[in-house]
């Protein structure tokens, strides 16, 4: 059984459910909607986000779980998925795990609506149901990660981002979203607002992690077998290179700069970066950091019972990390 399958054991049933219940939220009247809607769900990821969603829940309601989380999971899935079709269109990326994106098969204008639609499918389903609290969790993630790309796209211009404003674009762009899965579940089980915050800090220190992992395989070789330097290609602000950015000689930063900005299409000089970064402690440097982000999750965990769904939060902690893509 691989590690996917173990942490979803606990909540088999739930995920089932939710899938029906996801797939149901989407319909609508006009038959262009439904097809494109039914090509998203068949092309769906690791559902990470909704086993956040089912497990937190489970975890502090002893086990079960109420219409609300699956509606809750639902509307999670819908705005996140909007925000997934929005951004290929930003990014002008035609493809999406392995697939080809919405607006590679159906245009810009058509991705554009779709994920209108999802997005007001989403808040819909709260107010129908009366969840404004759950809707209140939600739409401040929406808000985040809106600043934190719009953050990372101030900032990346000029190269001299500090570990700071690295952390708060991550926080924002990244730890939000699982942020709020997390204060999501345990907010549609509970009222205790101190387990719903310990719940949120939980997600947010392992969307941190999970981000600092994404940023080692640009330098490490477990994705592909080699590094892959698509960061610096793209000029992206990853924390290795934040780091030795800020610890190196004004003539080695420069020069790091200087390739960054201006030879990022040379592969002889991104290896010298790569291998530059990897020389100056900036690899292990971002690890430690992703261990700190890892072990402070843990120790939250630690507050609840032992328990199936505490034991399956506590693998997808390790899962983050220990990922090779």
């Amino acid at each position: 059984m691989n590690i996917t399958s173990q942490i979803k054991q606990p909540i088999f049933d739930e995920m089932e459910l939710f899938e029906k219940k996801f797939y149901e939220s989407m319909t609508s009247q006009v038959a262009l909607l439904n097809r494109i809607t039914y090509y998203i769900v068949n092309r769906k990821g690791k559902q990470m986000r909704p086993m956040f969603v089912f497990l937190t829940a489970k975890m502090i309601s002893g086990g079960t779980v109420e219409e609300r989380t699956y509606r809750g999971a639902c509307v999670i899935e819908l705005i996140h998925t909007a925000t997934l079709v929005h951004d290929d269109v930003v990014d002008d990326s035609n493809r999406r795990r392995g697939f080809f994106s919405i607006n590679a098969l159906w245009k810009n204008k058509i991705a554009v609506l779709v994920g209108d639609y999802l997005l007001s499918k989403g808040l819909l389903l709260s107010i129908d149901h009366g969840d404004f609290d759950l809707l209140r969790i939600i739409s401040v993630a929406v808000r985040e990660m809106s600043e934190g790309e719009l953050l990372q796209i101030e900032k990346a211009r000029r190269l001299d981002i500090t570990e700071e404003v690295y952390y708060e674009i991550i926080r924002k762009k990244t730890a939000t979203l699982i942020a709020a899965c997390c204060a999501l579940g345990a907010r549609s089980v509970s009222d205790n607002e101190v387990v719903v915050e310990q719940m949120r800090k939980f997600g947010e220190l392992i969307g941190m992690a999970f981000q600092i992992k994404d940023d080692l395989f640009d330098y490490t070789e477990d994705a592909i077998g080699k590094p892959t330097g698509i960061d610096i290609k793209e000029q992206k602000m990853t924390l290795p290179l934040i780091h030795v950015l800020n610890t190196c000689t004004t003539k080695e930063k420069s020069w790091l700069i200087n390739s960054i900005k201006n030879h990022n299409k040379d592969k002889k000089r991104v290896k010298e970066v790569i291998a530059f970064v990897v020389n100056n402690g900036g690899l292990s440097y971002a690890e430690q950091k992703m261990i700190d982000f890892q072990q402070e999750a843990l120790a939250i965990l630690e507050n609840f019972p032992t328990s199936d769904y505490k034991s399956a939060l506590t693998l997808m902690v390790n899962y983050v990390i220990e990922r090779k893509k």
